[in-house]
């Protein structure tokens, strides 16, 4: 195809115009060939592998061509002609480091990406592996803390919750066996049939009347650890009157819930009268009392009252020592962790778009420096850049350049 300038030229100067076009009119050739190179290949993996490692520096090779074949025709026209020489040399010396200089760039972000792949997967890997042994190991850890933290002087808690979870259990079993009498009774009195509600009232006042009880021992307790007899012998009358009642009306039920169990395994031969009901009947009660008591009642008791009087509790004759309220600020901690975090990011972030760009920019600042030799016979750049932040000082450095250019005209 022919050149369509070379057309428009008459042929008289037709050679003197391809002279004049000899240092720029193999490079179109040149460039297309280049260019094939690195475009057009038959696989899409060697396609990419092209454009990573051999577009920038054909770019880098043809804008030095052009420059530097340019920069012939200013040669007569310039006064330091060896400066020019020395500056085009350099500057292609500076166009193969900056090609080394982009694939060893390359290769070190992709070790890096690599690098803190293989640390994250080890990192998540150490988290599942720490997380199953905390799974693992949390009955064992919770137990030990429970045991350690439980033998140290405090609330018996156990024995609270022991002391209300019998009285549940002597309320349901003295309602089972007094609902049949109540029924009875209340039915004879009102002439109708008993409330559904009577149920859960019996089982509520009679978990009362048996909690009371406790208290009763409580206090008599007191009264004998304190010596106080003038309120000793009153306890010991209250707690008589409590053992008769609960005698009487529950523990009495519960021994004829149980009489023709008695008779029939004796054929009934035997039978219980009175005194032996009422006398099995107290025996039952304080057995049971001076068995609760002693296991867990005198340790619960004092909780009990105390939570109902709002009184502070006294352990080993001392008060327990109030704690003073703390002002935990929870978040504090994972706040700061998760700064810790967000700067550790933004810095890895920093390193990686610079390990990314400077590969590039190395390319970049080196075809610019051709550029500016051809403009102004000296580069603008000094190659390889240390840092991004080097880099990015391309528009001071370019407006100082231009201040000087002004200054000298």
């Amino acid at each position: 195809m022919a050149n369509p300038i070379a057309t428009m030229v008459p042929a008289q100067t037709q050679d003197l115009l391809d002279l004049l076009a000899a240092p720029v009119s193999w490079i179109p050739g040149v460039q297309k060939m280049l260019v094939g190179m690195v475009l057009h290949h038959s696989s899409v993996e060697v396609t990419v592998a092209s454009y990573l490692l051999l577009l920038f520096p054909t770019l880098l090779a043809i804008s030095g061509i052009w420059c530097t074949m340019l920069s012939v025709y200013t040669v007569p026209f310039r006064s330091g002609r060896v400066d020019l020489l020395k500056m085009l040399l350099l500057a292609w010396w500076d166009s193969a480091l900056a090609s080394w200089t982009y694939w060893v760039g390359l290769g070190r972000f992709v070790i890096v990406v690599m690098g803190w792949l293989i640390t994250l997967a080890q990192l998540a890997l150490r988290l599942v592996v720490d997380t199953i042994r905390q799974v693992i190991m949390f009955p064992f850890t919770m137990t030990g803390m429970m045991t350690q933290s439980y033998f140290q002087p405090g609330v018996p808690w156990v024995a609270f919750f022991l002391l209300v979870f019998w009285c549940l259990l002597e309320s349901t079993v003295f309602t089972y066996t007094l609902m049949p009498t109540i029924t009875e009774v209340l039915g004879g009195i009102t002439g109708t049939d008993v409330s559904p509600y009577a149920l859960p009232g019996l089982f509520i006042f009679l978990f009362f009347l048996i909690t009371g009880s406790f208290a009763c021992i409580q206090a008599l307790a007191d009264a004998v650890k304190n010596r106080e007899f003038k309120f000793m012998v009153q306890m010991v009358l209250i707690e008589l009157f409590v053992m008769v009642f609960e005698v009487m009306f529950l523990y009495r039920e519960l021994v004829d819930a149980i009489t023709p169990w008695i008779a029939q395994q004796t054929s009934e031969q035997f039978r219980p009268g009175i005194f032996f009901t009422l006398s099995l009947a107290t025996f039952g009660w304080v057995g049971i009392r001076g068995m609760t008591w002693f296991l867990f009642g005198q340790y619960g008791t004092p909780i009990v009252l105390a939570f109902i009087s709002r009184q502070p509790m006294e352990t080993g004759g001392r008060g327990l020592s109030e704690v003073p309220s703390v002002v935990v600020r929870w978040w504090r901690a994972p706040l700061d962790d998760f700064k810790t975090e967000i700067e550790w990011l933004h810095e890895k972030a920093t390193e990686l778009v610079e390990y990314l760009t400077l590969p590039v920019l190395h390319v970049v600042g080196a075809a610019l420096n051709f550029a500016m030799i051809l403009l102004m016979s000296k580069p603008v750049f000094n190659l390889p850049f240390k840092s991004l932040k080097e880099a990015l000082e391309l528009r001071a450095l370019l407006s100082s350049r231009r201040l000087e250019v002004k200054k000298v005209a």
